[in-house]
């Protein structure tokens, strides 16, 4: 199936006096905030890929986004049309780093840390060479 390179879903601006703008879409289910519109913009939209792309990896049905003029809203809030451009998010998430925990002897451990060895490079490195992906 071919993925979706752009989605575009509409966001709920709640503006409250002192407090950040909340930002929530209500076809995920899903929320953030921020200290002024550009910032909460920028939220939304980070928001938004890491969610699609949650729901891409894990085979689920992607909703399909409510028409801006169906959206229901206070008088406080405004919604915002926000687009996320899926292959940037998907690359990003490609090399992103895991955590794994290794056991090594004391001995070896110490003398890496007196030696202040880069676990995570050598770990890498043996990886590579390991699996011929030099």
């Amino acid at each position: 199936m071919k993925k979706v390179e752009r989605y575009f879903y509409p966001a709920v601006f709640t503006y409250e006096q002192g407090q950040e703008i909340a930002v929530s879409f209500p076809d995920l289910g899903c929320a953030t905030s921020g200290t002024n519109e550009d910032d909460a913009l920028l939220s939304a939209r980070e928001l938004l890929g890491c969610v699609l792309n949650g729901l891409e990896e894990d085979g689920e049905n992607i909703p399909a986004p409510t028409p801006l003029p169906l959206v229901k809203l206070e008088e406080n809030e405004r919604v915002v049309l926000v687009d996320v451009y899926m292959p940037s998010i998907r690359m990003a998430q490609v090399n992103r780093s895991v955590s794994r925990t290794v056991t090594l002897p004391a001995w070896l451990n110490a003398a890496a840390l007196e030696r202040e060895v880069n676990f995570s490079q050598v770990l890498q490195d043996a990886l590579k060479e390991q699996l011929h992906l030099r």
